[in-house]
């Protein structure tokens, strides 16, 4: 009860800094800021369009400021950038860790770009570029280059004092790897191993085996690597096992979140939105489902060229118009579920492209079962309605559709991820055109078939 209070109170704050704001009554904003934490200013900002969200940034007071602007996607932190002037994104530009930088660097213009990267102390320059050197959509451009490194020779003592040297610029120092003189990562020690240890012990006696990433290794893969072995943090070096950074727990399942959400649209047929919905553009919102609706639409005219070819069938038994949508929405939705429980499983790592003659063998059983079901439920309902032989006709066609929607939806995935497209976007609108006109055509045959049409 005392959650929903807040949450109203939160709410009710929020919509009178937008009345405010729209009635351009700065000093009521001030006031309605004053008492709000970075997070709650973070949803507030997320709901305004761009020109509202630089005005409402530039009343906040600056320590605040730079918490919010780390807090907030790297695409409106972009929007933040285009609003403001060059000596206030300087400054909190500045103040950003190197992994921030690289992806709000990947929203802008080449030009800001550069005269941001101008205003950089060297250090920084130097370590941001370290990580924008590596390929677009690699851990390493998602890794942080600032860590806090020990050596097998190091006592705990010694290494415990290195920590609270670094404790202001570290991005973690949960976790230290342990490098041997050429900097090749040998084990990892925790920081409670360091202070449960005698300050006169080695840390090589201490450390333990250390998992790594590859600086090229897909973010994605890198990120479920760390969040299924459950580490703070995972070492990510170069290919000669030389550490280059880390990648943080909290970094990982951001990862993860930006892959979920970007799945779940692509599932749903459209393109991710990479930014709060109250804060997209209209016309972005139909540029990323315009696409996938025309690519179906076109899919559509094979269902319909198929309708014209059996158009005698459908003249001389009328009926079996009726239960068209019901088997072509039964087959999509068949596919559909196998496909979105195998893009799922990709994902997880759970199954690889070279299983699919065993994801297939499981589908085909899947699809018979579903298909018998369902087959009876409409040889049941059908025959009641218009006679045993169209009751026959339906499920038969249910049984068929079923199988043959289930096996198609396992194995797309599968040769999406083998052919190196998003398995998301291979899947569905492939099923959905596939089973709308293959569907079609088993059905019409059958019904040829019982009916002697």
């Amino acid at each position: 009860m005392d959650d929903d209070r807040t949450l109203t109170a939160s709410q009710e704050l929020s919509a009178a800094i937008e009345r405010a704001l729209a009635e351009k009554d700065l000093p009521a904003v001030t006031a309605a800021l004053a008492p709000l934490t970075a997070d709650e200013v973070i949803t507030v900002l997320e709901r305004l369009d761009a020109k509202r969200r630089a005005l409402l940034y530039r009343l906040l007071p600056k320590t605040t400021a730079l918490e919010v602007f780390e807090g907030l996607d790297a695409t409106l932190q972009g929007d933040l950038v285009r609003g403001l002037q060059d000596e206030e994104v300087a400054s909190v530009f500045a103040e950003l860790d190197p992994d921030d930088r690289v992806a709000l660097l990947d929203e802008l213009p080449a030009s800001v770009t550069t005269r941001l990267l101008h205003r950089l102390s060297p250090a920084e320059r130097e370590l941001t570029a370290a990580v924008l050197g590596y390929p677009a959509g690699s851990i390493g451009r998602r890794m942080s280059p600032e860590y806090v490194a020990t050596r097998p020779g190091t006592t705990a003592g010694q290494a415990l004092e290195r920590v609270r040297a670094r404790l202001s610029d570290a991005e973690t120092v949960y976790t230290l790897p342990v490098l041997d003189d050429r900097r090749r990562l040998v084990g990892i020690v925790s920081l409670r191993d360091l202070m449960s240890a005698d300050p006169g012990t080695p840390v090589g006696e201490i450390l333990h085996e250390a998992y790594s990433a590859r600086a090229t290794d897909d973010a994605e893969t890198a990120a479920r690597r760390c969040a299924d072995l459950k580490l703070l943090a995972l070492p990510v070096v170069d290919a000669e096992t030389r550490l280059v950074g880390i990648l943080t727990v909290d970094d990982a399942l951001g990862i993860l979140e930006e892959a979920d959400s970007e799945d779940q649209a692509r599932i749903g047929g459209s393109e991710p939105l990479r930014r709060p919905y109250l804060s997209t553009p209209v016309r972005s919102i139909v540029r990323s489902r315009v696409v996938w609706l025309l690519v179906l639409a076109v899919g559509a005219t094979l269902t319909v060229q198929v309708l014209e070819v059996f158009e005698d069938t459908l003249e001389q038994m009328v009926v079996l118009s009726l239960f068209i949508p019901l088997l072509i929405g039964t087959g999509g939705n068949t596919g559909n579920q196998a496909a979105t429980t195998l893009t799922r499983a990709l994902a997880l790592d759970d199954v690889r492209p070279r299983d699919i003659l065993k994801v297939l063998a499981r589908e085909v059983r899947v699809g018979l079962s579903l298909g018998l079901l369902l087959g009876a439920v409409g040889f049941l309902f059908a025959s009641v309605a218009y006679g045993v032989p169209i009751g026959t006709v339906v499920g038969l066609t249910l049984l068929s559709i079923c199988t043959m929607a289930a096996t198609v939806g396992g194995a797309m995935p599968l040769i999406g991820r083998t052919v190196r497209v998003d398995p998301a976007v291979f899947s569905n609108p492939f099923i959905t055109t596939f089973v709308d006109a293959t569907g079609l055509l088993v059905y019409f045959f059958i019904a040829r078939a019982v009916l002697g049409l």
